[in-house]
C-alpha cells in the first residue's frame, strides 16, 4: 500500500509538471488562432484603418509568446489580441466556468462607477450598509478608475462607451472563462472603499464567493466546463439540410446576456419598468411566462401611446412572435396616436426576424440591410453544395436565387482578391423589401408615427433594424448610439493545446448609403460607427438609478408627444 501511495504522489507530481504549455505549443495554438482572423475574419481591413491594428501581423505577439512563463500568461496575450479588434461579436474565452463574484456591480452613471446592484443574501443590509447610487473609490487599494484602464481588454466590444461599462463590470464579477487570471487575483477577501452619498466614505472587507472549477490544461484534457463563448446557431430537426448556409448566414448570436453582469442586458422586462405606474402605464404584453414582447399603452396629456420591447430577436418560435407582433400592431394602430419601439440593451439574435420586424413597421418599400462577406473557401464550398442540393430538392426560387446570388458574389470577390464581397441581401432575393400586404391586399404595418429607443447595448441584429428604419426615414431614433456589432459571425476553437475558443465576424452589415458618424471615417458600414440617434437622450445618470429611470421615461413620452403633434 505504501508503494502504491508513493507511486500515485510520484504521478500526480509528473502531471502537475507537465501541466505547462511547452514554449512550441504556445507558438503553434497562437498561429493557429492568428490564422483565424487572417482566413475568416470579415472587418480585418476596417479595424486597420479604424486602430491602426493589422490582425496578420504576428510577428510581435510571436515575441511576447515567447517570453510567457505560463500557460495564463499566454492566455492573457490571447485574450488582448483579440481585445485589439474592438469587436463585440469576437472575445478569447477559456473553458472553465469558475467565477468570483463580490456581490454587487458597479456601473458607470454621469461619468463615475457607481453601485447599482446588490445581493442581499450575500451582502446583508445589517453589516453592509452601503446602497444604490453608492460610488466605488477602491478595490484592494487600486482606484476603480485604474480597473477600467487595466481591465478593458477583457470587455472589448465595438462602442467605446458599452466597452468602458462592461469594464466597470467585471470589477467585481470575474470569470475566468475572459479573465485568465481570475484565480490569481482573488484573494479571501477584497477590502472596498466606498463613498455613501450622505458624504462619508466607509471601508468594507467583503468576502469573495466563488463557484466552479479553475481552468487546467495540459496534455490530459480539462473536464468540458460551462464556456463564455458565442452560441453558435442550432439546427432544427425540421430544416432541409440545404438551408444550414443560408440560415448560418442570417444568424447573429452574442454571449448569455445574465454572464455579463449589466442590469436588464436581453431581460423582456424594461430598465425603467419601475417608474411605469407613474405614467399611467397599461401593460398588455410581459405578464405571462410565454410573453415574448413587453407591451402596453400610456394616457400621456391628451394622447395614447402605444410602448412594445423587444429584449432579442431570438425568439422560442418565429412564427408565433411574428404572429403576435402583427396582433399587438393592429390593436396599436386601432387605439394609439403613437408608437415607442424600445430594443434598448437588445442582445440580437436572427437577422432575419429584425428585418421581418422592420417590414411591420415601414408601411411603404424600403432597403433591406446589406451585407458584405468574406469570401473563404469552406464558405464558397457550403454555398455551392447547397445550391445544388436546393436544386435537386426543388427549393423555393426565392431560396435558389438567394444561393445563386452568394455564390457568384464569393467567387468574384475571391477571383479579385477582394476581403469582402459586395453588399448583398440575406433574407430574400433583393435588398429593396416591398410594403408587406396582407391577403386582402391591406398594409400590414403600423402606419402611425413611430420613435426607437437604442442605446450603446443595442447589439447586432438591433443595430440592422434601426439602420433600416432611420434609413427609411420612418421613425425618430432616440437615445445613444447603437453598440455597432454589425455583422454575421460564429466561433472556432482557437488552438488544440490550449483548447481556447473565439468568436468570429464573416460577413459586415452595410447601409443604404454612407453615413459619417461623428469619429469614424464616412462609410456604409455598421461596424463600429453602430447608428446614431436624431435625439441623444442617456439613460445612465444617478438621477435616473436612483428613480428607477422616471426622468427618462418622462423624457421620452414628452418627445414622443411633440412628435406625434408635428404636422405631416
Amino acid at each position: 500500500m505504501r508503494r502504491l501511495i508513493c507511486m500515485l504522489a510520484f504521478l500526480s507530481a509528473s502531471f502537475l509538471q507537465a501541466q505547462n504549455l511547452t514554449p512550441s505549443q504556445k507558438e503553434a495554438d497562437f498561429r493557429y488562432l492568428a490564422s483565424l482572423f487572417a482566413t475568416y475574419y470579415a472587418p480585418i481591413d476596417w479595424k486597420n484603418q479604424l486602430f491602426g491594428f493589422d490582425a496578420r501581423n504576428i510577428g510581435p505577439w510571436l515575441d511576447r509568446v515567447a517570453q510567457t512563463t505560463t500557460d495564463l500568461d499566454f492566455y492573457e496575450l490571447c485574450v488582448e489580441y483579440v481585445a485589439s479588434l474592438n469587436d463585440t461579436h469576437d472575445h478569447y474565452s477559456l473553458t472553465s466556468d469558475f467565477v468570483g463574484n463580490l456581490g454587487f456591480t458597479t456601473d458607470v452613471y454621469d461619468g463615475v462607477l457607481l453601485i447599482d446592484s446588490i445581493n442581499r443574501t450575500l451582502l446583508p443590509l445589517s453589516k453592509y450598509p452601503f446602497t444604490f447610487g453608492d460610488r466605488l473609490i477602491s478595490l484592494d487599494g487600486i482606484p476603480a478608475e485604474q480597473y477600467l484602464v487595466d481591465y478593458r481588454k477583457y470587455a472589448s466590444y465595438e462602442n467605446p462607451r458599452a466597452t468602458k461599462r462592461l469594464t466597470a463590470a467585471r470589477i467585481t464579477l470575474r470569470p475566468q472563462s475572459l479573465m485568465p487570471h481570475a484565480t490569481d487575483v482573488l484573494g479571501q477577501s477584497a477590502t472596498v472603499v466606498i463613498a455613501q452619498q450622505n458624504g462619508g466614505t466607509v471601508t468594507y472587507t467583503i468576502p469573495w464567493t466563488t463557484s466552479g472549477t479553475p481552468l487546467q490544461v495540459g496534455p490530459t484534457p480539462s473536464p468540458r466546463a460551462k464556456t463564455m463563448q458565442r452560441p453558435k446557431r442550432e439546427q432544427s430537426e425540421e430544416e432541409p439540410d440545404y438551408m444550414k448556409a443560408l440560415l448560418d448566414a442570417q444568424w447573429s448570436g452574442v454571449l448569455n446576456a445574465s454572464e455579463l453582469g449589466l442590469n436588464n442586458l436581453g431581460s423582456r422586462t424594461p430598465i425603467f419598468a419601475g417608474a411605469l405606474p407613474k405614467f399611467q402605464f397599461t401593460q398588455r404584453f410581459g405578464t405571462n411566462a410565454a410573453d415574448f414582447y413587453y407591451s402596453g399603452t400610456f394616457k400621456y396629456q391628451d394622447l395614447t401611446i402605444g410602448y412594445i420591447r423587444l429584449p432579442n430577436y431570438s425568439p422560442p418560435s418565429t412564427v408565433v412572435a411574428l404572429t403576435q407582433f402583427e396582433q399587438e400592431m393592429d390593436f396599436m394602430m386601432a387605439n394609439t396616436d403613437g408608437l415607442i419601439f424600445d430594443e434598448m440593451r437588445n442582445t440580437g439574435g436572427n437577422l432575419c426576424f429584425g428585418e421581418e420586424i422592420a417590414a411591420r413597421l415601414i408601411p411603404y418599400q424600403f432597403q433591406a440591410t446589406g451585407f458584405r462577406s468574406r469570401p473563404f473557401w469552406s464558405r464558397i464550398n457550403s454555398f455551392y453544395n447547397s445550391l445544388s442540393a436546393a436544386i435537386a430538392n426543388r427549393a423555393p426560387q426565392q431560396v435558389i436565387s438567394l444561393y445563386t446570388m452568394w455564390l457568384q458574389a464569393l467567387l468574384d470577390a475571391a477571383q479579385q482578391g477582394s476581403t469582402v464581397t459586395e453588399s448583398l441581401p440575406i433574407c430574400t432575393s433583393s435588398l429593396t423589401r416591398d410594403a408587406l400586404l396582407d391577403k386582402d391586399g391591406r398594409l400590414m404595418a403600423y402606419q402611425r408615427p413611430v420613435m426607437m429607443l437604442i442605446d450603446e447595448f443595442s447589439l447586432s441584429t438591433a443595430d440592422s433594424v434601426p439602420n433600416m428604419i432611420q434609413g427609411a426615414n420612418r421613425a425618430l431614433i432616440v437615445g445613444m448610439r447603437s453598440n455597432g456589432a454589425g455583422g454575421n459571425n460564429t466561433s472556432y476553437p482557437a488552438g488544440s493545446y490550449s483548447e481556447g475558443t473565439t468568436g468570429m465576424t464573416l460577413a459586415m452589415q452595410t447601409r443604404k448609403a454612407p453615413a459619417d458618424i461623428p469619429g469614424y471615417p464616412e462609410s456604409v458600414y455598421i461596424e463600429n460607427a453602430g447608428v446614431w440617434p436624431d435625439i441623444t437622450m442617456d439613460y445612465m445618470t444617478k438621477d435616473n438609478l436612483l428613480q428607477s429611470g422616471a426622468p427618462f421615461v418622462g423624457s421620452f413620452l414628452q418627445t414622443m408627444a411633440d412628435f406625434i403633434r408635428q404636422p405631416r
